[in-house]
């Protein structure tokens, strides 16, 4: 196999890779042994047509598509590791040369990973964020605890927004009922807008026993399409109304529920958890903040094709992610009425995100010669074994080469980020706020002595 490479505008590229005949007749042979018991020629058994016959009979072409694929999925790969290419897209492949008796040959047209040219990343002013958390917030956050461990009572009175109601119900359009709108002693939590919108609000202030004549209108975009703009009327009596009775907040309850012994040492404890999840994102606000200045006086030519191979990434996570709360990503699109096409435009701007944000950061560290080392790998896979109680040895002989390799630039990336926010100056939002206020009371007199002037607005790629 050879492989010539051919740079083209924009960070892309194009491998020619020819296969010598021998091969492609090789993967002809392939091939013809793995259909050979599917093909049927009278006078032969299935299995037992010759390959001449074959070709004689369907054309010396019947085999050529599943060589070639076959061929391109050996050879792409050892074409990717021969070019010497930062390869960050999946190849767009096309065929040159399929005949027998003749090489293979066919191009892969690829994205490459693009150079940056940083701008300023040292001494970035970023957002200063107050994290102190006020006494208001400790009890809300008890409160929040305190509903946790709540007990459901039934109330004799009006229902209100958050209380929980029995009901019947049974819908109908014009008239007529349908499917899946009829339910008995159903619990719908007012206020949870489960319902489709208005419902549970006809029903706040209804006591146990009354029937209401509920309006609604199914929204245009509604999963099923028969129902989706058509106005629905639903009887609904109240069986029943059901409040949260919250538990009194004392030391027996303290003492019952969590590993303090009284109130007070429990509300220090939750003052001293929202203060440490405040800090943490109040450090990662900085950290965004400081990372967009940085892209933003950067340069970088990134190709679609990279875009569209990160996009494609979140796709499959995200469908990975709904699977496990058992959701097909295609029930979830039938679901939404999104299509794969709309769901790529409304996460791309977060793909092109993640992407710049990797190249900078790529790119500080090896300006400052960031790096991880097997010490810092050795520390992750202790961490990870502590978190699992687990031996050193028996976690750290679960990390291959590949993934140390990935480990080792996570860390490099990470060492980036604290070198720039150990170099990033902070900046009060109160004194921006005051410069802005006296910057306008300074144009404000300027404007008044000079006439007004109009003004204009302006993922590494996978081996096949």
């Amino acid at each position: 196999m050879s492989v010539t490479v051919e740079n083209l505008e924009h960070n892309m590229a194009k491998l020619t890779i020819e296969v010598p005949a021998e091969e492609l007749e090789t993967s002809i042979q392939r091939v013809y042994q793995r259909q050979k018991n599917r093909i049927s020629v009278p006078g032969f058994r299935k299995g037992k047509v010759p390959r001449q016959l074959v070709e004689k009979m369907y054309g010396p072409e019947i085999f050529y598509e599943d060589a070639g694929n076959d061929l391109i999925q050996r050879e792409y790969p050892k074409a990717y590791d021969e070019s010497g290419l930062e390869i960050v897209s999946q190849p767009t492949v096309d065929i040159v040369q399929l005949e027998k008796g003749k090489p293979f040959i066919f191009t892969a047209e690829v994205a490459v990973k693009p150079e940056v040219e940083l701008g300023k990343y040292k001494g970035i002013t970023v957002t200063k964020i107050d994290t102190t958390v006020s006494d208001e917030e400790v009890e809300e956050e008890i409160k929040k605890n305190l509903e946790k461990n709540a007990r459901t009572v039934t109330v004799d009175r009006a229902a209100e927004n958050g209380d929980t109601v029995d009901i019947d119900f049974d819908g109908s359009v014009d008239g007529v009922h349908f499917d899946g709108g009829k339910a008995e002693h159903h619990k719908l939590v007012l206020g949870s807008h489960s319902f489709i919108d208005n419902f549970e609000d006809q029903l706040v202030g209804k006591k146990a026993g009354d029937e209401v004549d509920v309006h609604v209108t199914f929204p245009e975009n509604y999963q099923e399409a028969s129902l989706a703009g058509k106005a629905a009327l639903f009887e609904v009596k109240v069986n029943e109304v059901q409040a949260k009775e919250l538990p009194t907040l004392d030391d027996e309850y303290v003492t019952d529920t969590t590993d303090f012994e009284n109130v007070d040492a429990y509300k220090a404890d939750v003052k001293e958890r929202l203060t440490k999840t405040k800090e943490d994102q109040a450090k990662r606000t900085k950290e965004d903040e400081a990372i967009e200045k940085i892209i933003k006086d950067s340069k970088m030519d990134i190709p679609d094709a990279m875009v569209d191979f990160q996009m494609n990434s979140m796709i499959n996570d995200y469908a990975r992610s709904l699977a496990q709360s058992g959701i097909s990503f295609n029930d979830y699109m039938k679901f939404t009425g999104e299509t794969v096409d709309s769901f790529k435009e409304r996460i791309k701007p977060d793909a092109l995100s993640r992407i710049q944000s990797s190249l900078v950061l790529e790119a500080i560290a090896k300006a400052e010669g960031l790096e991880g080392t097997d010490a810092d790998v050795d520390d992750k896979i202790r961490e990870v074994a502590e978190q699992n109680k687990m031996e050193f040895d028996d976690v750290a002989k679960t990390v291959d080469d590949d993934q140390r390799k990935s480990l080792k630039e996570q860390i490099a990336i990470d060492k980036a980020v604290t070198f720039i926010m150990d170099n990033a100056k902070e900046r009060a939002k109160a004194k921006r706020a005051a410069k802005k206020m006296d910057d306008a009371e300074g144009e404000a007199e300027e404007t008044e002595k000079k006439p007004a002037k109009r003004t204009k607005k302006a993922d590494n790629g996978a081996q096949v």
